[in-house]
C-alpha cells in the first residue's frame, strides 16, 4: 500500500482509514469479530484507526483499545469528542471543561497513553474557537495528543480556526474529517480548497455515501438498513429527496461495470482522487464489506471516467442537502432568522 503525507505533519498514512463507528452496538456487538476486522485491516496496510467517544457510548474506543494490544506504536489512532456523553448538560460540546476532562476518558478506553489525531466532531456556535483550540493546546503540551483536528467544519470556520491559531500562539487544526462522497460533492466548492490552502489533511468519511454506493441501492432492491428508519429523510429510496441518489446510483453501476470496477472501488477510487485528500474513511461492519473495499486503494481513475462522473453529479453538488452532516443553527432555527 503506498502511504501519503497528512497535510504536512511529516506522519505518513494509508489511502483507507479504517473507520470504527459499527464496532460495538451501533453496528458490529461482537468484540471478537471486531478485532479480527481490525486485524485484518492492519495486516492489510492500513495505518490509521478513527474512532469517537460518542460511537457506542464508548464502546468502540474500547473495542479498539482491545485490537491495537501490542501493536499501537504502528497505529496512528484518531478519535473525536464533542456529541453528548450522558445527560450532563456539560458532558458534551468544545469547552475546555470538557475536552480537558473527555480526553482522559477516551485514553482510558483506547488504553494508551496518547492519541495521535484528536478531532472536533462538530462546531460548537456556543463556543469560542479559542477556547477550544486553548485547550488542545495544552492537551498537546501535556503529552496527552499529538495533533489535533476537526471534523464537518465548514470552509468559514476553518479560516476562523487557522487565523486564531496564528493570532494567539495555538495549535492548529491539521486536518479536516468532512462527509465526501460522489453523490454529496459540496465541499468541492469551498471546504477541499481551504484544506489545500492551509496544507490541511484531509480524512473525508462516509465514502459510500452511507451505503448508497455500496451496491445494495437499487431500483426495485428490498434495502434493509436500521438507517432508513433512523434517518429517512437520508436512507429512504422512496422518499422524493432522495430520488436523484437512485437516479445516480443506476448511472454509476454502467460506469463501474464500463471500467471493470465494482461500485464500491469506483466511490472510494473516486474520493481518492482529489488531490486535496489524504485518506478515505471507509467503515465496514463485517469481514466481506472490509474485504470488498480493500482493493480499492490501487484503483485510479482516467480522465474520461471522472468526466462521466461529473455529467452524472456535478461538481460542488450535494444531491441531498441533508447529507452535508451538520448546518448552521441559524437555518434550524427561525427565531434566529427572523
Amino acid at each position: 500500500m503506498e502511504y501519503v503525507p497528512l497535510g504536512r505533519t511529516g506522519v505518513r498514512v494509508s489511502p483507507l482509514t479504517l473507520g470504527a463507528m459499527n464496532f460495538g452496538s451501533w453496528g458490529n456487538s461482537d468484540h471478537d469479530d471486531s478485532v479480527r476486522i481490525i486485524h485484518r485491516a492492519l495486516d492489510a496496510g492500513i495505518n490509521v484507526i478513527d474512532t469517537a467517544d460518542v460511537y457506542s457510548a464508548g464502546e468502540s474506543e474500547e473495542i479498539v483499545g482491545k485490537a491495537l494490544s501490542g501493536r499501537r506504536d504502528d497505529v496512528v489512532v484518531a478519535t473525536k469528542a464533542h456529541g453528548p456523553m450522558g445527560t450532563d448538560p456539560n458532558a458534551r460540546g468544545n469547552s475546555r471543561r470538557w475536552l480537558v476532562r473527555e480526553v482522559d476518558e477516551s485514553l482510558r478506553r483506547l488504553g494508551t497513553d496518547h492519541i495521535d489525531l484528536y478531532q472536533i466532531h462538530r462546531p460548537d456556535p456556543d463556543c469560542d474557537v479559542d477556547e477550544t483550540l486553548g485547550a488542545l493546546t495544552d492537551l498537546v503540551r501535556a503529552g496527552k495528543i499529538r495533533y489535533a483536528g476537526c471534523s464537518t467544519f465548514p470552509a468559514h470556520r476553518l479560516v476562523e480556526s487557522h487565523w486564531v491559531a496564528e493570532r494567539r500562539g495555538r495549535e492548529r487544526f491539521v486536518t479536516e474529517q468532512p462527509p465526501y462522497s460522489i453523490l454529496t460533492r459540496g465541499i468541492e466548492a469551498d471546504v477541499l480548497p481551504v484544506a489545500r490552502e492551509y496544507s490541511m489533511g484531509v480524512l473525508p468519511w462516509s465514502p459510500l455515501a452511507g451505503g448508497w454506493l455500496s451496491g445494495k441501492y437499487r431500483r426495485g432492491a428490498q434495502v434493509d438498513s436500521p438507517r432508513m428508519s433512523r434517518m429517512p429523510d437520508r436512507y429512504d429510496p422512496d422518499k422524493p429527496q432522495n430520488a436523484a441518489k437512485l437516479e445516480a446510483v443506476e448511472q454509476l453501476v454502467g460506469v463501474a461495470e464500463d471500467n471493470g470496477l465494482t461500485l464500491i472501488e469506483l466511490a472510494l477510487a473516486f474520493v481518492l482522487e482529489h488531490p486535496a485528500v489524504s485518506s478515505a474513511i471507509i467503515g465496514p461492519r463485517t469481514m466481506d464489506q472490509l474485504e470488498s473495499q480493500l482493493s480499492a486503494s490501487e484503483v485510479r481513475l482516467p480522465a474520461e471516467t471522472l468526466d462521466r462522473i461529473d455529467e452524472i453529479v456535478p461538481p460542488g453538488t450535494n444531491l441531498n442537502p441533508a447529507d452535508a452532516g451538520w448546518s448552521p443553527p441559524e437555518l434550524k432555527a427561525a427565531a434566529r432568522r427572523r
